[in-house]
């Protein structure tokens, strides 16, 4: 005799085989589970940002590549009103370099192989042509200014720790004093009669404290023995190594005990009172 199949039994009705609703032991209500969202989801962590060798929050490669491009867009529109025919001789650059790549590919026999090349080339070209443009411009606005001198030393690259304006007299002479690997560097702008007083003292009163370290005199100008503003920073890095990195760290702890800016300098003056900006600093850099 064939035995019939039990069936399922039906789920109880009513709060019958349900947990407790409040209370449960493990559980809390949606409303009150920590970091529940109002649709039920839990928030996510905020993850801290990371920070680079500063201790600065580090900043993305779009986010500095839109910095960066705001600049040179800021820097030439800058430039191009104190020199009009930049665009002009921008476009012959690129072309002309443009041209010179694309024949070599003509006879080779790869024109439209050579296409991207002419394009990258012609556009670096234009490019070192704006950059130094846009220097050539910064250097004429600020030349023979109270404070040019300082606004180039600030803007060398490298380890070079500079001190506007640690002498100067009411006509607004200046001497400021630049710390580096060739040694101490003091650069003078003004009148030359009254720069060299100001700088053979302040020699006397460096000596004192560093020793035999290599000192160095610049003085600012266009005369025999005098270096051009232009010129300023290219003479500076060009001068012989004679400390490392240690001694010039030790140097400047000794040093610190001469003080530091004795009178007020521009940084970077224009003409009718107007500060050289940001972004003509990052371009004259490159």
């Amino acid at each position: 005799m064939a035995r019939s199949k039990p069936t399922d039994a039906t789920a109880p009705s009513g709060n019958a085989g349900r947990g407790p609703k409040d209370g449960g032991r493990g559980r809390t209500s949606g409303a009150t589970v920590a970091g529940a969202t109002a649709s039920g989801k839990t928030a996510k962590p905020v993850k801290a940002p990371k920070l680079d060798k500063n201790g600065q929050p580090k900043v993305g490669r779009l986010t500095k590549v839109r910095s960066q491009g705001r600049m040179i867009k800021q820097a030439y529109g800058l430039t191009r009103k104190n020199d009009p025919k930049l665009p002009w001789i921008m476009l012959i650059w690129f072309v002309a370099v443009a041209a010179v790549i694309e024949l070599i590919g003509i006879l080779l026999g790869s024109p439209f192989l050579f296409i991207p090349l002419a394009l990258l080339f012609g556009g670096l070209a234009a490019l070192i042509v704006f950059g130094r443009r846009a220097q050539g411009s910064a250097y004429r606005q600020v030349e023979g200014q109270p404070g040019a001198a300082a606004w180039v030393l600030e803007g060398m690259r490298g380890d070079w720790r500079v001190t506007s304006g640690v002498a100067g007299t009411p006509q607004l002479d200046a001497v400021h004093r630049v710390l580096g690997r060739p040694g101490i560097i003091l650069v003078g702008e003004g009148s030359p009669g009254r720069v060299r007083g100001l700088i053979a003292q302040e020699k006397k009163k460096i000596a004192r404290v560093v020793g035999d370290t290599p000192i160095y005199d610049i003085t600012i100008g266009d005369d025999e023995g005098q270096v051009p503003l232009k010129k300023l920073s290219t003479h500076v890095m060009k001068l012989p190594r004679n400390l490392s990195a240690a001694e010039v760290n030790a140097l400047a702890r000794r040093m610190s005990a001469l003080g530091g800016p004795r009178m007020p300098v521009p940084g970077g003056p224009l003409p009718g009172g107007r500060q050289m900006s940001v972004s003509q600093r990052q371009v004259r850099r490159r």
